[in-house]
């Protein structure tokens, strides 16, 4: 569906998983950037070129410190979403902004469009790289948003390109929120 769209790069990020970001990768190494959603005890963490799995749970510090391990690029996923798990609380943001490299400016899949306008705010004051995400559950759902770069290889060029990047966003209808939770009420039997 990423080649179909136009898509030169695609970042899979799984909930505290690389498993399925890994095979993807298996089956087209040029496209598939293998990332990470990881649930921290304050929020969840978005990483890109993830080498290995960081496990849910941690500080916002300690996943930080393993993913730099990595040498991952590191972003923080839809900060000010409220209606969902993995949403954070400024102070708590404040405390990790000097050690990421951009914050997430807009998720297809916010309901509400003034979670994405607080992070954009946000990432403007502390003068962060914004990012964007389509967030897509469902293969249909991929390249809702996208992030235009310069050609770049691995996670230092991305940090090198990421300021000049052109952004193409669109909030996904209500209504995809229901694959998720079929797709999740399916993975449990």
């Amino acid at each position: 569906m990423a080649r179909k769209k136009g898509l030169d790069r695609l970042v899979i990020t799984d909930h505290n998983s690389i498993a399925g970001a890994r095979a993807a990768q298996a089956l087209d190494p040029e496209l598939i950037i293998v990332g990470e959603e990881i649930m921290t005890t304050k929020g969840e963490i978005l990483a890109a070129f993830v080498k290995e799995e960081i496990p849910a749970g941690l500080t916002p510090q300690e996943t930080i410190r393993r993913l730099k391990e990595q040498g991952a690029f590191i972003s923080v996923s839809h900060p000010y979403d409220t209606h969902r798990k993995g949403g954070w609380k400024e102070i708590d943001l404040l405390e990790i902004v000097p050690h990421v490299d951009a914050i997430e400016v807009f998720n297809s899949r916010c309901m509400d469009p003034h979670f994405n306008h607080q992070a954009r705010a946000f990432a403007e004051k502390y003068d962060l790289p914004g990012t964007v995400g389509s967030d897509a559950h469902g293969a249909f759902e991929v390249a809702t948003s996208v992030l235009v770069l310069d050609p770049f290889q691995g996670p230092d060029e991305m940090r090198k390109v990421i300021r000049q990047a052109k952004v193409k966003t669109k909030l996904s209808p209500w209504w995809v929120h229901l694959v998720s939770r079929y797709a999740a009420m399916k993975k449990r039997k």
